[in-house]
């Protein structure tokens, strides 16, 4: 699914990553319309990036497939994701401050109805992210926003940790989209 399959979690490289993407320039406006631009590896097409008008998505992490996986193992296999996750934020909250919450829920429902929702959250969606955004911000003196976020597609699917940089904040989504 991901570039990152097959490497081990290490909290300092997802640390580095996420610095990376925090002073590496966003696209000043969305290839189409408010579409994104999804980038693969050259030599396996594995998801390496997605980015639209004022930001960019990329994986940090990818567990081991859980094809066949069920009970207490599938138990074990989200609870080490979710353990990796909050080691990240830990140490991102040590170098930014405290971060805060952004729900994927109402994302999530604005895309199975079909309902208009903003160029990022369009994109993570897209790409099957629907875990739940840490998020800080603003940082630096661009301004930049960053997020980060661990889930899984569906059962058979591998965990997946992605990073968000934007120049926009990132907000909560009201359950009713704007007219």
């Amino acid at each position: 699914m991901t570039a990152r399959a097959g490497e081990v979690f290490e909290t300092g490289r997802a640390v580095s990553d996420v610095e990376a993407l925090l002073v590496a320039p966003v696209p000043t406006a969305g290839p189409t319309a408010g579409g994104t631009d999804v980038e693969g590896d050259p030599a396996t097409g594995e998801w390496t990036a997605t980015s639209g008008e004022g930001f960019r998505i990329v994986p940090l992490w990818e567990s081991e497939d859980l094809v066949g996986v069920y009970g207490p193992e599938w138990n074990e296999a989200e609870e080490a994701a979710e353990e990796q996750l909050a080691r990240l934020v830990a140490e991102l909250d040590r170098r930014w401050g405290a971060h805060r919450r952004v729900s994927m829920r109402v994302p999530l429902f604005r895309k199975q109805a079909g309902a208009p929702m903003p160029a990022l959250f369009q994109a993570l969606c897209d790409a099957d992210c629907y875990g739940d955004l840490t998020v800080w911000g603003p940082l630096s003196a661009a301004p930049r926003w960053i997020a980060v976020s661990v889930n899984q597609s569906d059962g058979d699917a591998p965990m997946i940790m992605t990073a968000v940089v934007s120049d926009r904040p990132i907000t909560e989504l009201d359950d009713q989209p704007s007219t």
